[in-house]
């Protein structure tokens, strides 16, 4: 596995790579790998010639200096389990490397950006987007992998992609949970045991919710998803939100053949933590 921390080593890696004419998956991460980006790299690896990855907790895309700054990073533990899923090249630059070409520029996606997490941290995704347009730029990636977690992020990476007018394909891939229905996540490592017991009620009331997806409108879903986190004491629902699964807006009445998806994000012991739910 090849270890690069600079710019100039990750281009001459990869002209190497692609002058051989083969073929690169690519999965960025922010480090603090977990069994949901083994899922990730299992299929990068599977599908392309080279597995690659990055590691960077980028400070562009944190709209919270807290939240930033407690961002666990496990450098040695992620090279470790990159280097059992046959990565083949890892980039872990500075945020001075990323970044000494100038300021971040300013992306803009519209509506997509509006809604959900958009809203709750401003200037989220133009952060996102401007490490992951310049990842793309570097790495020259034929597919990239995207946990379903992130949904909106999928959504936005995939319009940052049209403007850049590349040819890199977004693969989505289902979420990964632990065995009790815990969406896999770096912030879980943050949980108090206390709070990890209770963290997978979470999917249990979306679980439940999407059981009676056929008896209920979309309003009584909403509310009973709602009322169900009303009865726990620890958790505090930031937002709970229906909305069409292409265009992110939110849904009141179903349409026929739309597809509506449940959108949560809920604090637990300080910790701020996201999922989704897909009804139709």
């Amino acid at each position: 596995m090849k270890i690069c921390r600079t710019i100039s080593e990750l281009q001459n890696a990869v002209d190497e790579i692609k002058q051989q004419g083969k073929t690169i998956g690519f999965v960025p991460t922010m480090g603090a790998l977990h069994d949901g980006h083994v899922s990730l790299f299992k299929r990068a690896a599977e599908e392309n010639d080279i597995f690659a990855a990055s590691v960077f907790v980028n400070p562009v895309q944190f709209n919270n200096k807290e939240d930033f700054e407690k961002y666990p990073r496990t450098e040695q533990e992620d090279l470790n389990i990159l280097e059992q899923n046959n990565c083949a090249l890892v980039f872990i630059p500075s945020a001075e490397e990323v970044y000494k070409e100038g300021t971040p520029e300013h992306w803009s996606f519209g509506q997509l950006e509006q809604v959900m997490e958009g809203k709750q941290r401003p200037g989220h995704f133009s952060g996102v987007a401007n490490i992951v347009s310049r990842l793309f730029t570097w790495v020259r990636p034929d597919r990239a992998y995207f946990g379903e977690k992130d949904y909106q992020q999928i959504a936005i990476i995939k319009d940052m992609v049209r403007q850049m007018n590349s040819n890199v394909e977004i693969v989505p891939c289902p979420i990964y949970r632990e065995a009790d229905g815990l969406a896999a996540s770096s912030r879980n490592k943050r949980l108090s045991p206390q709070a990890r017991q209770i963290a997978p009620k979470i999917h249990d009331i979306l679980t439940k919710s999407y059981q009676q997806r056929e008896f209920l409108s979309l309003s009584q879903i909403k509310s009973f998803v709602e009322n169900e986190f009303k009865k726990y004491k620890e958790f505090e629902l930031e937002y709970f939100i229906l909305a069409d699964g292409n265009t992110l807006q939110p849904v009141k009445v179903k349409q026929a053949g739309q597809s509506v998806i449940g959108f949560i994000a809920v604090w637990l012991d300080g910790v701020r933590l996201i999922d989704i739910q897909k009804y139709f």
